[in-house]
């Protein structure tokens, strides 16, 4: 299943401690944004394709949030208020890339790096976010596991900072960061990232033909 195509994907690098940590990097600021095109959508059951140009592509498994009303200079309680939904997304980055470009977009922007799905959950309004937990787990092995409370930056906090830079609107992606343990990825692997009481997102990998 593919949700709707957002009009932007909007994503946070370095939101949990420990993975800026595995990747020798600071934690940051204020959160650390980045885009990935439309594009690069893809639907639970379809195929991650390792570009030709890579020859270290990574998972990372985060909590996808679908913006359900426009967003311009927001509080957090406004923020909170415009969860249209969760969602499980996949992140896939070409670590190689990403280390020699100095900027992420090709690194995060290849056609079928943005793994979605399967299904949108919509959370209560009284529901606490801090309780969402993401996994990622590659061939049936647990790779990630994370809590929203862990996060650097709140779900909320995020979508006020984000909505102070641009407008978030309706269908818009926002992918709030990797916990700990991102890996590589090889032709062959089945990839799932599970937010437990919402789904399962399941991906097989194959090489470029």
């Amino acid at each position: 299943m593919r949700i709707p195509r957002p009009g932007k994907i909007v994503c946070v690098g370095r939101n949990y401690v420990e993975h800026a940590k595995e990747l020798g990097n600071d934690v940051p600021e204020r959160p650390l944004l980045f885009l990935k095109p439309p594009s690069a959508l893809l639907g639970d059951g379809e195929t991650i394709v390792l570009p030709a140009a890579s020859s270290q592509v990574e998972h990372e498994g985060e909590i996808g949030v679908v913006i359900g009303r426009a967003l311009r200079n927001a509080d957090e309680r406004a923020a909170r208020e415009a969860v249209g939904g969760i969602t499980c997304v996949n992140d896939v980055t070409a670590r190689d890339l990403q280390k020699t470009d100095g900027q992420w977009t090709r690194a995060k922007g290849f056609d079928t790096f943005c793994p979605a799905g399967p299904v949108v959950w919509t959370p209560p309004p009284d529901f606490d976010l801090r309780l969402l937990r993401i996994f990622c787990r590659v061939n049936g092995t647990v790779r990630q596991a994370g809590k929203a409370a862990d996060m650097v930056f709140s779900i909320p906090a995020l979508l006020s900072y984000i909505s102070q830079v641009m407008t978030l609107e309706p269908g818009d992606l926002v992918s709030t960061g990797t916990p700990a343990g991102v890996g590589p990825l090889v032709a062959g692997d089945v990839v799932e990232i599970e937010i437990p009481g919402v789904g399962v997102l399941r991906n097989p990998v194959a090489s470029a033909v």
